[in-house]
This record gives structure tokens, sequence and C-alpha cells, in this order.
């Protein structure tokens, strides 16, 4: 099976490019994975914007550390099957932090997990992990992991943890993409960043202009979109849909005008 990956959408110029991509290609992959925590100007996703990622061909959507900026995303999450939060947020909170999709008679789980460094606080992804991947595993041997995490060791330890145990360890949150793809020891894959989809003249997505001011006087800025130099960040990843063992892994960084 071939999973297409997509990286942090940011915005309206996120939206956009992805938007263009599935019109042309979704029809080349059997399963798409979609970070949607900054589509809503950056921070957040609101229940429109998933229904619009959702009817353009994505069959999941992840999110991490923004997954509660929008209010309206509380009810709708809990109601939708195919959006996932980070798994170790407490139990009491909205939605759940894996699903599992059959999608041509296969059975494909993703699951959905927050780091510790760096990040806000919130208990250890390597326990709420080591504890639902062999629950998973009784179900299916397709297991693809969104790893919303800051530090590079973080994300290569998880990646490591789960190798063998796992088709997919793929990290986002940082927005800038990683040249490290490659398939572990265990056939799993691993990318320690897919990379944003987005404008990618500004900072992270965000305009340089309030980005710059902020480090140097340190005082609140209201940050805007980047509209700038729109390119869309994701992988190709193929999965044997009967040993879920990774077979290949391929970055995409592609300008909007190529697209």
């Amino acid at each position: 099976m071939k999973f297409l990956i997509i990286g942090d959408v940011v915005g309206e110029p996120g939206r956009k490019i992805l938007f263009k991509y599935l019109e042309k290609r979704k029809q080349n992959y059997d399963f798409i994975v979609v970070n949607g925590e900054n589509s809503a100007g950056g921070f957040g996703i609101t229940a429109k914007i998933a229904d619009q990622i959702f009817s353009r061909g994505a069959d999941v959507i992840t999110l991490g550390n923004h997954s509660w900026d929008k209010k309206e995303i509380y009810t709708y999450i809990n109601d939708e099957k195919r959006m996932v939060r980070p798994i170790n947020y407490v139990k009491e909170a909205p939605g759940r932090g894996y699903t599992i999709i059959e999608k041509k008679d296969r059975k494909i789980a993703v699951i959905n997990a927050q780091a510790k460094i760096f990040m806000p606080p919130i208990a250890c992804p390597f326990l709420a992990l080591d504890e639902i991947v062999p629950e998973i595993l009784k179900e299916t041997n397709i297991i693809i992991l969104d790893f919303h995490g800051e530090a590079t060791s973080e994300k290569l330890a998880m990646g490591w943890n789960l190798n063998g145990k796992v088709s997919l360890v793929y990290g986002t949150h940082t927005h800038v993409q990683t040249a490290d793809e490659r398939i572990l020891s265990g056939g799993t894959a691993y990318i320690t960043d897919v990379g944003m989809t987005g404008g990618h003249d500004g900072v992270l997505g965000m305009n340089r202009k309030e980005s710059l001011q902020k480090f140097k006087d340190g005082m609140p800025s209201r940050y805007s979109v980047c509209e700038e130099n729109i390119k869309i960040n994701g992988l190709e990843v193929e999965i044997n849909e009967n040993t879920g063992k990774a077979e290949s892994i391929k970055r995409i960084n592609i300008h909007y005008d190529e697209v």
C-alpha cells in the first residue's frame, strides 16, 4: 500500500496547496494522513476546515499541542473517528489518541503522540505507546505514528523504541523537514520531521516581520500567516500490506507552481 503523509498544514496558504495537490494526485495513494493542528490561521483547526480536508481525500487528520486552540473542535473530535489527538493527554480530554480505519480490505492504525522535551507538560509518550501498541497489533500490523515534538533526540529515541513494532514513525511540529528518512533495521520507516505545508519564506509558517520583532524586543506579538514561497512537505511510504513492514520512504518538497 502506498501512503501519503502531509506535514503540518499552516493556515490558508497551506490548505490551498494541500487541496491543489490532492485534487491532482490523491488517486496515486491508498491512504492519506494530514497533520492539521495549524490549519486554522496557524493555530488549531475548525470543524469546517477538517471537513474540507476530509472531502479532498484525507483518511485521517492528526493534531498536536495546538489541538484545543479552537474550542469548537471539542465536540467535533468526539464524534469524528478519523481525527486523532495526542494519546498521552489526560484520559478526560476530548477525542481519541489513535484510530483504526479499514480501507481496501486492510485495517490501518494511526496513532498521535506528543513529546515531552521543550513541550507543554504531558504524560510520558513512551509509556503510553508501550502500553497501546501491543493491543493494536492484535488487530492490525499496519501502524503509523505521528510523533509531535521538538527535540530530535526524543524523536529518534521513539523511532528505535518502536522499531519492528510499527510501520512508520514520523515527526511533526518543528515545521522544518529533515533529511534523515530511512527504514530502520526492523522494517520501520522513520524521519525526524516531515516538514511544513505552507509559506516557507517566513518563520515556521508565520510572517517573518512579527517573528523577528519578538526575538528582538521580547514583547507579545500578533502573528500572521506567511503567504510567500508556498510549498507542500510530506512523505510517500510504501508499506507491505501483509507484513506491515515499510518497503520505501521518500520525501516530498514541492513548490505551489510545481504541483
